[in-house]
This record gives structure tokens, C-alpha cells and sequence, in this order.
């Protein structure tokens, strides 16, 4: 009886579609719609609009539990479901709210089951994967408040806070996966293949510091109740490794092209080549050690056979640097790393205002000359000779000595990073800036906050999501993510993961016709 209840309920299952069209149609058609002006329309049309798209997807809905047949169904546990009973939930989707009703099958002790939630691929929670990607689209944008407020203008029903959080977090959870598993191309090209680390701190809940960090917070006493006074620091921030890798075509250029790069105004613009297959991302979740490594992974997916030439950009993080090397020893592959030229550059600066005034032609004239020895190929043993000789001419007091000795030992740490003359021959970047961009837009323009603080949970996925759109992998990622959660969700809950089916028998057009209602014209 239930099945033959089922097959008459769809005869008219579209009807209040076709209803909610009349009614928009009749009001447009009014004195009312006459005396509004354009806004008023388009509000009207679009709140409508989504009215009738939502009664036409939950018509399509009951159509398909009407015409839902009987099958064998045997869960993963070998019990096979006899007992078979109507069942509903409720979905949200971006077009509002309907309820999906399904045949539920079951047996005594064991877990009910419902293939047509396996053939639609049903999310386990109320919010459909429309919503789900709809708010990991916009948690890419802006805070969590501002999701709420964009989510409610597009469906029509508010999205809690927490749940919007969750939804963040559930889109973003097989980015690993997505990456380990993605079939890379070898590029073909011998282009070089640059390689950038860095670290970019964000300000975290209490709980979710590592532990060095949440140690040194519980342990620190301000001065002040109010600010943070002279060498106190908040102890509030986790370092996210951020990481790029990408393709770029050989650049040969001089010193001199180098120095004309650096001015403010160029009389020409540079033909500058540009990155390509560049992919960039970030973690807090994983330790540093494992993000370098996934980068070097990601180029022997792309280099297999080591024919190019690999470089990579460091800051002179002694730490990092560290890392860098280790990781370097354990794929085996010959790599040459530069010292970022504008870190380089920032000393000097920081030196030649012990000698010189700031802002003064002396001070530029004394890093210009400098700079380009470096360039041209002077050692930075030499270097810091002629440092040393300007500090001991000028005897230098105690607070500008220090300066100089920090940069000194910046670059006596870093000397066998700075063959720019080397570098600029073969064509290879010597500047950081790729990887100084995807701090700024990856990390600090989305998650640089003067609030409590972010969860690590909730700050991972919104940097695994921001980095799928900066790499131009998210529509890819997102097919990939679907695929996961019908595995997860549904597959392995049957036997063999083999749900049964199908569900909705195949007809000619002509024999379903009569349950589709009329033909709107």
C-alpha cells in the first residue's frame, strides 16, 4: 500500500511549483509591480525565485521517493536489512530548506540503512554540499560573522555560527589526501624549479599554543595592564609554515639590471617571466619538517628524474635553514640555495644609518656600492672586513656597534648563500618575493585578527582552503572531496561497498511523463 500511496503522490508533485510561478507571474503582471521601481523587482524576483527553485527540487525529491523501488540491501557487517520502513530527513540546501524521503532498511541490532541517501551522496549532517561549498567559499573571504550574514542573503535561512565553522572544517579535511593522491604531470620544460619557506605567525586561542609558546604566556608578567611595554612580547601567536613551489622561466640579467630593478620608477618595463604551476599552502597543524617535505615531494612528482635545475629562496632562518638542509639530504637531489637578496639588503640599510644619516644620499650611495659588490661577486668575508674597518674609523657607540655586529654575523651565517653573480648567470630568482606574497594573502589578509584568537582547527582549514583557491585547485579538490565523503559516508556501510541498486527504474521519457505534472508554457 505504502509503495502504490507513493506512485499517486507524484502525479501532482510539481504543482506548487507551477503554483508559486502563476503567483510571481500574476503580481508582475499587477498595478503593484507597476508603481515599484527596479530594486523592489529585483528583491521580489530573486526571494521568489529561489521559492520556486526550492519547491522544484523538493518536487524532483518526491518524485524519486515515489517512484523508489525495493532491493537487496546487506550492510558491511554481512547482515542483510529485511525490514524496510519510510523514512525523512531534512536537508538545507542553497535554495532552501526540503525533506528527503527515502525507504529506511533494517534489521534487529544492527544500523539502519538508506541506499537512496547513497545514490543522492547525502552529507551525514542537515547542510547540504551546495552550503557546505558555498560557506568554505566564503570563509576563504572573511570572518566567520561575515559568512553568517552572506549565507542567510543567498539562502534565505541562517547558518549558526558554530555550524559554519564545522562546515569549514569538514570541506577542508581531505586536503592532504587530495594532494598525496593527485596524479601531477612531469612538466615539460627545463625551466628551473624555485622552491620557498617561511613562517608567518597567527594569533591563537590559549589552548591551542604549542606548548613552548603556551609556557612562556603563563610564565610572562607584563609591566602594564594595558600594553605591551618595550622587549615584552604577547606570547599569543603559532608559527604557520607557509610554502610555495613553482616554475619560472630563466632570467640571465647583470648587477646593473639588478640595481635598476630596485629603484622606485623604471623608465621601461621589465620582461619579467612570470611562475607558472605554482602552488602555495600553509599549516599549523603539521610541523615545519613535514611541509618542506611535502614540498619536495610535490617536485619529484614534477621532476622525476632530476634533469632540471631545483633552487631554493631562504630568508637566513637559522632554524629553517636547518630544515631545509635536512630535507635536501633525504631526497638526495642537488639543490642550490639562495640568500633572499632584500633581507640582504635590509641590513646593509640597517648599517649604513650607523655611518650616515637616514634618508641621506651617503647612506644610499654607502649600500648601493656595497649591494653591487655583492652582486658582481665579492665575498661576504670581504664584506664584513669593510664593514668592520667604517665601525672602527667612526668608533661606533654601544647601540650602533650592535647593529653592525648583527648584521655581520648575518652574513658570515649565511656566506655560502650569497653567489648572486652565480645565480643572476643561470638565470635563477634571487628574492623572496613569491613567498613573502603568500604570507601576505594567504595568511595575514584573512587570519591576522584582534580578537580572542583562532582555534587550530578552524585556522588550518581556512589556510588549506585559501591555498586550493591560490593554486587553482579547488574546483579539482572539491570533486575529489565528493568522492571522498560518498566513500566515507556511504560505500563503507555496505557490503563489498557495493550499494545496491539501482534504485529508480530506467523508463522511456513517454512512460514517466504522466507523473511530471503539466508542462509550464
Amino acid at each position: 500500500m505504502a509503495a502504490a500511496y507513493r506512485k499517486s503522490e507524484a502525479l501532482d508533485v510539481f504543482a506548487g511549483a507551477y503554483e508559486q510561478m502563476h503567483a510571481m507571474e500574476e503580481h508582475l503582471r499587477s498595478d503593484a509591480a507597476f508603481a515599484s521601481d527596479h530594486a523592489e523587482l529585483e528583491r521580489y524576483v530573486q526571494e521568489q525565485g529561489r521559492e520556486i527553485e526550492r519547491r522544484m527540487l523538493q518536487a524532483h525529491l518526491d518524485l524519486r521517493a515515489a517512484c523508489e523501488r525495493a532491493v537487496d540491501v546487506r550492510g558491511a557487517d554481512g547482515v542483510r536489512r529485511t525490514e524496510r520502513r519510510e523514512s525523512s530527513r531534512v536537508l538545507l540546501t542553497i535554495v532552501g530548506e526540503v525533506e528527503v524521503r527515502r525507504w529506511a532498511y533494517g534489521a534487529k541490532g544492527v544500523e539502519t540503512l538508506h541506499p537512496a541517501d547513497a545514490a543522492l551522496n547525502l552529507p551525514t549532517e542537515r547542510y547540504s554540499f551546495g552550503v557546505r561549498r558555498l560557506v568554505a567559499e566564503e570563509a576563504c573571504r572573511g570572518s566567520f560573522e561575515e559568512v553568517l550574514e552572506q549565507t542567510k542573503k543567498i539562502i534565505g535561512v541562517a547558518v549558526p555560527k558554530r555550524q559554519i565553522e564545522e562546515l569549514t572544517m569538514r570541506a577542508a579535511q581531505d586536503f592532504v589526501a587530495f594532494y598525496a593522491m593527485r596524479a601531477v604531470e612531469v612538466e615539460a620544460t627545463t625551466a628551473p624549479l624555485i622552491f620557498s619557506f617561511d613562517g608567518k605567525g597567527i594569533v591563537m586561542l590559549h589552548v591551542d599554543l604549542r606548548e613552548a609558546t603556551r609556557k612562556a604566556a603563563e610564565k610572562s608578567k607584563h609591566k602594564l595592564e594595558t600594553r605591551l611595554t618595550r622587549g615584552e612580547k604577547p606570547n599569543r601567536k603559532r608559527m604557520a609554515e607557509v610554502a610555495t613551489v613553482y616554475t619560472i622561466d630563466p632570467w640571465v640579467r647583470t648587477p646593473m639590471d639588478v640595481m635598476h630593478g630596485l629603484r622606485p620608477v623604471r623608465d621601461v618595463a621589465e620582461a619579467r617571466p612570470c611562475p607558472v604551476n605554482k602552488r602555495v599552502w600553509a599549516s599549523l597543524e603539521a610541523p615545519p619538517e613535514e611541509v618542506i617535505d611535502a614540498a619536495f615531494e610535490e617536485g619529484l612528482r614534477r621532476d622525476p628524474e632530476q634533469k632540471r635545475r631545483w633552487a631554493v629562496l631562504v630568508d637566513g632562518h637559522p632554524d629553517q635553514l636547518r630544515m631545509v638542509k635536512a630535507a635536501v639530504k633525504r631526497v638526495g637531489v642537488e639543490v642550490t640555495i639562495i640568500l633572499d637578496l632584500i633581507h640582504v639588503l635590509e641590513y646593509l640599510w640597517k648599517v649604513a644609518h650607523c655611518f650616515h644619516e637616514a634618508g641621506t644620499q651617503e647612506a644610499e650611495q654607502w649600500v648601493s656600492q656595497r649591494l653591487l659588490a655583492l652582486l658582481q661577486g665579492r665575498s661576504a668575508g670581504e664584506l664584513v672586513k669593510d664593514i668592520r674597518r667604517w665601525a672602527a674609523d667612526r668608533e661606533l657607540d654601544k647601540d650602533r656597534m650592535k647593529v653592525a655586529n648583527t648584521c655581520i654575523r648575518y652574513l658570515l651565517n649565511n656566506r655560502k648563500l650569497l653567489h648572486y653573480d652565480a645565480a643572476l648567470a643561470a638565470g635563477l630568482p634571487i628574492a623572496t618575493g613569491v613567498i613573502e606574497g603568500a604570507c601576505r594573502h594567504l595568511v595575514a589578509d584573512r587570519l591576522d585578527t584582534t580578537g580572542p584568537g583562532w582555534s587550530l582547527r578552524g585556522a588550518e582549514a581556512v589556510l588549506r582552503l585559501r591555498a586550493l583557491r591560490s593554486s587553482g585547485d579547488f574546483e579539482e579538490y572539491w570533486a575529489f572531496h565528493l568522492a571522498r565523503e560518498r566513500a566515507r559516508n556511504h560505500e563503507a556501510r555496505y557490503a563489498n561497498k557495493q550499494v545496491p541498486g539501482p534504485l529508480w527504474p530506467v523508463q522511456a521519457g513517454a512512460s514517466r511523463r504522466h507523473l511530471t505534472g503539466p508542462t509550464f508554457r
